[in-house]
């Protein structure tokens, strides 16, 4: 059990902070909102140092394993097997050997009387719109179905993250072989080039000085300037981890040109996903919303969806509460009020979650067709420019010294 400090407002709009004892961070947030409190933020009593012990003690339970074994546990609901039987059977056989504990300790709450909601959630390793949505399937009496669903969503989030993987992984080898190769020449060739040319006491052309100079009389500075710069990226990834780090460095990401929109698509495609997922499984509305919130990474549109979902709870509509929220695209926005009009909103939100997924592949997908190339004329210029400062002295000298000449 640990204490978390949150910022959370009641009915009359008193906006105050106050100690939460929880397991975790969705724990704490769940029993707030349950109060009927507004919550501003959430984090681990101890500042930033409390917030890394919390995430390095929750252990992520995802991708292609737990497809797997949710496939096979809900051949075996279909098959009739009962709850209990069916982990007895997967605790021990399941393929991946990071679930086996986990599984085993969902087992015995199991076995103790817990629902398999409350047995998955008090694990606490399973992502929350798991358990929402196993609670979903355990209150209608339908949990092959809601698995259905939620076997669906995880074969398209998954794709789409294989997607995205294969898509940087040929400008990752690039930039890396550039860098690799830039750094061997600038710490080893050049000086061993410069060595050699102050021995032959030749005059070196402008480009070569330049590059020497560069290089090696001001190495110390270069070798400083990016220990600083690598210090800074550390620095700035550990902020990013906090709350207030977190909402700055979502802010500055929504306003870049054409990567800031691509990146609130995204965003919005995984919430919308998320959502529709739910609310096909029979999760009411609120708690769908609130779940969906949790599961966003950025912490801007998380808390703005949280924020619209405080302007549902109290009577608003979905269309409305996203709007107040000014983060939503506006056809994201017209298409939900459609569904919402028609009654067809889980339909819908599939719709968006679909068209933004999409377009943010192509996007995508068209701005590595144009980088890719730039950073081979990068290279190729680099090498250029190099090997020019580096062979022109000798030419020079060759020709200088050649009879003929």
């Amino acid at each position: 059990m640990a204490d978390f400090l949150c910022k959370v407002a009641d009915a009359s709009g008193r906006v105050y902070s106050q100690v939460e004892a929880a397991q975790t961070l969705d724990e704490a947030r769940q029993k707030l909102v349950d109060r009927g409190l507004f919550v501003y933020s959430v984090r681990p009593q101890g500042g930033f140092v409390g917030a890394m012990l919390q995430r390095k003690r929750k252990r992520a339970v995802g991708g292609t394993d737990f497809l797997v074994f949710n496939q096979q546990f809900n051949t075996l609901i279909r098959a009739g097997l009962p709850i209990l039987k069916s982990l007895d059977l997967l605790s021990e056989r399941v393929a991946a050997p990071r679930l086996r504990p986990l599984l085993a300790e969902v087992r015995q709450r199991v076995r103790e009387g817990a629902l398999l909601s409350e047995a998955l959630e008090a694990q606490g390793s399973f992502p929350k719109i798991y358990t929402t949505s196993v609670l979903a399937g355990e209150k209608s009496g339908n949990l092959s179905g809601v698995l259905d669903y939620y076997i669906s969503y995880q074969r398209v989030t998954t794709g789409l993250q294989k997607k995205l993987m294969t898509a940087l992984i040929y400008p990752a080898i690039l930039v890396f072989a550039a860098v690799s190769i830039v750094t061997y020449i600038v710490t080893y060739v050049i000086p061993q080039f410069a060595r050699l040319y102050a021995d032959m006491d030749i005059k070196l052309p402008l480009v070569t000085r330049i590059l020497v100079t560069i290089t090696v009389n001001y190495r110390p500075f270069i070798l400083l300037g990016a220990g600083l710069l690598a210090a800074a990226i550390i620095g700035i990834y550990f902020w990013s981890r906090t709350e207030a780090g977190g909402l700055a460095l979502d802010r500055i990401k929504l306003k870049l040109p054409v990567l800031g929109e691509t990146w609130i698509k995204f965003q919005v495609a995984q919430f919308v996903r998320t959502l529709a997922t739910l609310l096909t499984g029979g999760t009411p509305l609120v708690q769908a919303l609130e779940t969906s919130a949790d599961s966003i990474t950025s912490r801007l549109v998380g808390d703005s969806v949280h924020h619209a979902t405080k302007l549902v709870r109290e009577g608003q509509s979905l269309s409305a509460g996203m709007q107040a929220t000014g983060i939503m695209p506006e056809l994201a926005l017209e298409m939900i009020e459609v569904g919402e009009a028609s009654g067809s909103l889980p339909a819908m939100l599939t719709s968006v979650a679909e068209f933004y997924e999409e377009e943010v592949n192509l996007r995508l997908t068209t701005l590595i067709a144009f980088v890719e190339p730039a950073i081979l004329i990068f290279m190729a210029a680099m090498v250029l420019f190099i090997l020019l400062a580096l062979y022109l002295p000798i030419f020079s000298f060759s020709l200088g010294t050649n009879p003929g000449a």
